[in-house]
């Protein structure tokens, strides 16, 4: 089988299976079996794929037909410029989270260099996504940047351990039930809690639903629940004047907003993302 060939196979098969990007994703996965790129795609066409190739590839594509994620099948997502490891034990990096990282490092921007080390707590850190960008993209704009990620699920702290080793990043991950097992005050805490209404996963796509871990995806009766305890909890490990972001989903700034504004915390904001709908909650706790 030519890659010509496997490719319009492939794309059959998933348009055939409903899939929405079924052209891309039937390019991603030749991309990734052949390690073929679009020019010499281009240039050669009528390459033919090995045996183990051609199995891979229809393999595969099954799969992504059968609504296994892209990601899950090739086992990467690109967040903030940067790949990170997914697998079943962990969210996939979504752009709408970058709006989190995007206003981490304004505050970074305007703080770091105030402070002889500027610390950052990630609650529900998963795959550390936010957590690791945050450092990268923040280090040149503080004194010392440095960063601890917190999750209940050991499984997604060996994905964070592995991104940051990958990405060669400092930081350090600690299994904790929320604040359980933190320690010390820290000038940022950031949180992409589970924010879906238990009664609202079943309507996911299947590829939410089925693959991703419903630990990181339950909210519990309205959504609100992590963030309760966490706006309840933080301002016990916040340093004075510390900030406090979350991700939240595109209904729930209103509700998230009043949370903090209850706990005491001041110049909160609710922040857009690049589809102009609600994605952070941004506010600064004075003890």
């Amino acid at each position: 089988m030519t890659m010509q060939e496997a490719y319009q196979l492939g794309e059959e098969r998933l348009i055939h299976a409903g899939i929405e990007e079924a052209r891309l994703d039937a390019w991603y996965l030749l991309e990734h079996v052949t390690g073929v790129g679009r020019a010499m795609y281009y240039a050669m066409p009528d390459r033919v794929l090995s045996e183990d190739q051609e199995q891979k590839y229809l393999y595969y594509i099954e799969e992504r037909a059968g609504r296994v994620p892209l990601q899950h099948l090739t086992g990467v997502q690109e967040f903030m410029g940067l790949p990170f490891q997914v697998n079943e034990h962990v969210l996939i990096p979504r752009q709408d989270t970058e709006t989190v990282v995007e206003e981490a490092v304004k505050v970074i921007r305007r703080e770091g260099m105030t402070v002889p080390c500027f610390r950052i707590l990630d609650m529900c850190t998963g795959s550390g996504c936010i957590l690791l960008s945050v450092l990268h993209y923040g280090r040149q704009e503080a004194v010392s940047l440095e960063g601890i990620g917190a999750d209940i699920s050991k499984e997604a702290l060996e994905v964070a351990r592995a991104n940051a080793e990958a990405l060669h990043i400092d930081a350090e991950f600690k299994h904790s039930d929320l604040f359980g097992q933190i320690e010390g005050t820290y000038e940022m805490i950031i949180s992409n809690p589970p924010y879906i209404r238990t009664d609202v996963i079943e309507t996911l796509q299947e590829e939410v639903k089925a693959h991703d871990p419903w630990i990181a995806l339950d909210g519990k009766e309205d959504g609100l629940y992590f963030y309760r305890q966490i706006v309840q909890e933080a301002g016990r490990y916040l340093v004075n004047g510390g900030t406090l972001i979350f991700e939240i989903g595109c209904d729930q700034g209103e509700a998230v907003f009043g949370l903090m504004q209850e706990a005491g915390y001041r110049n909160i904001m609710v922040k857009k993302d690049l589809a102009g709908l609600d994605r952070v909650v941004i506010g600064v706790y004075d003890r």
